[in-house]
């Protein structure tokens, strides 16, 4: 009659062990199975009361598992189904009639460990199923931190794209922008109306009292021009004391120039610096481009640009709408 295999050593090599008598009771326990169910006493208790066998089928009792000893069964405690255990049972060849169920819990480790909160010292120092933990974690947080890192540089991207389509003074889009969203509605080929928009007499503001009174003012009429359009609208500022518009979906030619007429009388209005009042006004030449209209951008800043130049002939303070050559 040989020795059976004491206690201790299998809680060591095998932590997640079980030894059964031969009516199929608990007498033993590993100290990780023990573990995974925290409020029972497993000792004296019927190895099916605690687990389920899902497979093989034909293992519905002790007897049958002991008949089929060395193949492997799939297992779940009976209290949590969706458990996912791998065992084997082999005999005690020391004439108790004694049973070993080793269990592990196969690709479902990272599961298993997160549940019943394991560590390391739960499993026996050579089995691999903790390397591949560590490596499943160090990918995670591999992972986890390249996905914080792309989050960063795409809103590092979207910033730096922000910013180089926009005016930096004023806070409105520049010149780049303003070319791209005329790009971009041309080969859409749908209506929108260009705006150019020249301040009078700025320059003798910046002449009389200096640069920060010609910075405050540009940046009074940026908000009135944010106040006097859309949201979908693009008001970019394109020069010193340049601007131009670009209307979305114009209804009509009298909706056009009202927005222009409203533009020229609060641009009037003096804008105070310092107690100081800085007279300017602005003259506005438009395009309007109709939908499925073949212009190129080019051509349409031109034709803006000479009706810009008409309303600073005819005297300043008003707008002209282009009307071809």
């Amino acid at each position: 009659m040989k020795d059976s295999i004491p206690s201790p050593m299998l809680d060591v090599l095998c932590p997640m062990h079980l030894v059964l008598d031969q009516n199929g009771c608990i007498c033993h326990s590993g100290p990780t199975l023990q573990k995974l169910c925290p409020n029972v006493d497993l000792i004296g208790v019927p190895f099916l009361d605690i687990f389920v066998v899902k497979r093989p089928k034909t293992m519905r009792s002790f007897a049958a598992m002991c008949r089929k000893a060395g193949s492997k069964m799939h297992l779940s405690l009976r209290d949590d189904l969706s458990s996912d255990l791998k065992a084997v049972l082999v005999h005690l060849d020391d004439g108790s009639g004694n049973v070993v169920i080793n269990l592990s819990f196969g690709i479902s480790i990272l599961e298993g460990v997160r549940t019943y909160g394991l560590s390391s010292a739960d499993f026996a120092a050579t089995d691999l199923a903790i390397e591949m933990l560590y490596l499943i974690e160090a990918k995670s947080a591999a992972m986890d931190a390249s996905r914080q890192l792309n989050v960063k540089l795409q809103g590092a991207k979207i910033a730096a794209e922000e910013q180089a389509f926009t005016d930096t003074l004023t806070g409105l889009k520049n010149r780049r922008a303003m070319d791209h969203v005329m790009g971009r509605l041309l080969s859409n080929r749908v209506d929108f109306a260009v705006m150019q928009i020249d301040l009078d007499f700025f320059k003798a503001v910046n002449d009389t009292l200096g640069h920060a009174a010609g910075d405050h003012v540009l940046q009074a009429v940026a908000q009135i021009m944010v106040e006097e359009t859309r949201a979908v609208d693009t008001i970019a500022r394109v020069g010193g004391d340049e601007f131009t518009l670009i209307l979305c979906d114009v209804a009509n030619e009298h909706t056009l120039l009202s927005i222009g007429d409203r533009l020229i009388e609060r641009l009037q209005y003096p804008i105070m610096f310092q107690g100081h009042a800085c007279k300017i006004s602005a003259s506005i030449g438009t395009v309007w481009i109709r939908e499925n209209q073949d212009m190129a951008a080019k051509e349409i800043l031109s034709d803006a640009d000479r009706a810009l130049y008409q309303s600073k002939k005819e005297g300043r303070s008003r707008q002209t709408l282009f009307k071809g050559a």
